[in-house]
């Protein structure tokens, strides 16, 4: 796989692992909560969803050759950025007239 290839699946599985939290009400899309989830809840979610995104680009990054040193700079973009791809989904839940 190339490495542009590489970074457009984690950028799309980013996309969709971001607004996850937002689209169901299922802890991990998985478990059934009884009644509706919490933005506490949501927001755990999306943190922990954020290490699973990271770990797969980690992944790739190692298949593709040598990891690059980050600091804490690269995940303060990064996470401002899952952040960001979130809105849509905290919108529809949120912020949309039913």
């Amino acid at each position: 796989m190339s490495q542009t290839a590489s970074i457009w699946i984690v950028i799309a599985l980013a996309a969709m692992a971001a607004n996850l939290p937002f689209m169901n009400e299922r802890l991990f899309a998985v478990v059934p909560l009884a009644g509706d989830k919490p933005l506490a809840v949501r927001f755990g979610e999306l943190v922990a969803m954020y290490f699973v995104v990271g770990g797969i680009g980690l992944l790739l990054e190692n298949h593709a050759g040598q990891i690059a040193p980050q600091g804490w700079e690269f995940y303060a973009v990064t996470g401002a950025f899952f952040i960001t791809l979130a809105f849509p989904g905290f919108v529809w839940r949120y912020l949309h007239r039913r």
